[in-house]
């Protein structure tokens, strides 16, 4: 078991969640806009629940989704960071980036200055050699931010094993970074 760490950006604060966050999190999950690319809202006990997942990743390792806040305020806004995927990807074993938001913040540039800060950790801290994100191939917005970051898209795609057979998010695009790249971007 690890202390969780807690990164700084300009903006932001990348922290353990907090009982305070429950409440944001659960509007935020059931906030058809923002889980328009994650097979659509869930509800207070599934939040609950996968809130509870993510704070037990993050005290076992020292690092996870972190919850989100905004620097001035200490307004939870989401969550980004680093995770091992549960599921059986093709691209097995791996460490994803990911992020999500409240609404309200999207367009201030929030998930790309807080992935920078968990790609500098994975590759600074955890010396990992290769940090990977994948979305819906209709989710540009998140592609974007995985451009802006310095990702690589795959040129093949995959449909993602958690998702419903002939479901229009099942297929899904690879980006990748690794940490050469990233070295040489710096």
């Amino acid at each position: 078991m690890s202390s969780p760490l807690t990164l700084s950006t300009e903006r932001l604060i990348l922290r353990q969640w907090q009982i305070s966050d429950a409440e944001p999190f659960a509007q935020m999950s059931a906030d058809p806009k923002v889980m328009n690319m994650l097979l659509g809202p869930i509800d207070a006990q599934a939040s609950a629940a996968m809130e509870q997942k993510i704070m037990a990743q993050i005290l076992e390792n020292g690092w996870g989704f972190w919850a989100l806040a905004l620097k001035e305020t200490q307004e939870f806004i989401g969550f980004t960071g680093l995770n091992r995927p549960n599921a059986d990807l093709p691209f097995s074993p791996c460490v994803e980036i990911g992020w999500r938001l409240a609404f309200a913040h999207w367009g201030n540039g929030y998930a790309t200055e807080a992935a920078k800060a968990a790609l500098a950790f994975g590759f600074n801290h955890l010396e990992l050699t290769e940090i990977v994100a994948f979305t819906a191939l209709s989710n540009h917005p998140s592609q974007a931010v995985m451009q802006r970051l310095g990702m690589q898209r795959e040129p093949q795609n995959f449909m993602h094993p958690k998702v419903p057979a002939g479901h229009p998010l099942q297929a899904h695009c690879l980006y990748r970074l690794s940490q050469s790249a990233w070295r040489r971007e710096g």
